[in-house]
């Protein structure tokens, strides 16, 4: 498998593309774009605004908060489609399925610790998970319980194992004790048990003192977010009504949402533990947005409004990666040295709009020579 194809990406559901490249489009400078903007007001309310563009310090949910879990809930929603070609009738090409799952983790797990500093040759100071990490491990373990389970099964079957994860989560995190942590402390930062584990397992550097935000225990409630997007996923896949999609999709999300935020007040909504609160609550918005964008897109078929985030979609961890590796913002320099001082106080605003351009246009040139990542 070449990790670069030239593709013309036919039959696609684009509401999933779209909303891949939405999630895309905030990582790639926009949210420090829409906190420079709110900042320039100088109000109140938009100083409020802007505070849901950064993560939360610890316990809440703002919207930064939602883009990884979005995108760990659209692996999961593609996994059934890009499965289903190896399935032939009742038979399954287990030697190819499996030669691409493997593949396609051990290429993400790579990226993702070059991202981290693998090549700096410093490991001791390097830090070991990472986004793409967390990725690669969700979407290996998915992709085989898709694998091996058969279709008729999968909806129940993976019901369970979500909810398994969810309550089995809750309950270590709560009544495991930590080793020389305070009773009642079980989620602070000091004396969690993800963080626990993290410090006495994880070599090199962590996320924050106490633990790593991708580490070890928290990832497994993850595989619940990116699962809840295989069901969303077979569900779309399916022949029923758009209409009958839509609706599930709605009814799904106020569910989590409801259930989500009723047990954060046992259990809190925390990103960095993403804590079953989290899972729940992540997963409810995530449906949301889906909703919304496959209504507008694939249901009435506006699709032009679309087209920026499709091109960012489509390529969507070739500028994780490149992001990663080469700053942009050399190139915005080059670009706007000579006037960037005649902006005043518009400075930022205009330095992160034309570094937010230039990978569009990058993104851009690879979708027009039907260039992509295929990882």
């Amino acid at each position: 498998m070449s990790i670069i194809e030239k593709n013309t990406h036919s039959g696609r559901i684009i509401s999933i593309d779209a909303l891949r490249g939405f999630d895309m489009f905030w990582i790639m400078g926009s949210s420090e774009l829409a906190i420079a903007i709110l900042a320039f007001s100088k109000s109140n309310w938009a100083l409020r605004l802007a505070a849901q563009f950064r993560h939360s310090n610890w316990n809440g949910f703002t919207f930064y908060d939602l883009i990884f879990p979005l995108f760990l809930f659209i692996v999961g929603l593609t996994i059934p489609f890009s499965l289903n070609k190896y399935h032939a009738g009742n038979k399954i090409n287990f030697k190819d399925a499996y030669l691409r799952i493997i593949s396609r983790t051990l290429i993400l797990f790579f990226l993702g610790l070059c991202i981290n500093g693998l090549l700096d040759f410093n490991f001791a100071a390097m830090r070991w998970p990472g986004v793409l990490q967390r990725i690669a491990i969700c979407y290996l373990i998915c992709a085989v319980i898709v694998l091996h389970v058969r279709s008729e099964f999968q909806p129940l079957t993976i019901g369970i194992v979500i909810v398994i994860i969810l309550i089995g989560y809750w309950l270590v995190m709560r009544f495991v004790p930590v080793p020389g942590s305070i009773a009642g402390e079980y989620l602070s930062r000091e004396g969690n048990l993800a963080g626990y584990i993290d410090r006495l397992v994880i070599p090199g550097r962590l996320y924050y003192k106490f633990g790593d935000n991708e580490g070890l225990l928290s990832t497994i409630p993850a595989l619940a977010t990116t699962l809840s997007g295989v069901l969303t996923g077979r569900m779309l896949k399916s022949d029923k009504p758009q209409i009958f999609k839509l609706k599930w999709i709605i009814i799904s999300a106020i569910i989590a949402l409801a259930t989500g935020f009723l047990w954060n007040f046992s259990f809190p909504v925390n990103k960095i533990l993403w804590t079953s609160s989290f899972v729940l609550v992540s997963s409810g918005f995530s449906l949301l947005l889906l909703g919304l964008f496959y209504w507008l897109i694939d249901y009435k078929g506006y699709k032009k409004w679309a087209f920026p985030f499709i091109v960012i979609g489509m390529n969507a961890i070739t500028i994780y990666v490149v992001q990663g590796l080469f700053d942009f913002g050399i190139i915005v320099n080059i670009l706007i040295h000579g006037f960037i001082g005649y902006m005043g106080p518009l400075q930022d605003i205009f330095s992160l709009t034309c570094l937010v351009v230039l990978k569009w246009l990058f993104l851009y040139f690879l979708y027009k020579k039907k260039i992509f990542l295929k990882v």
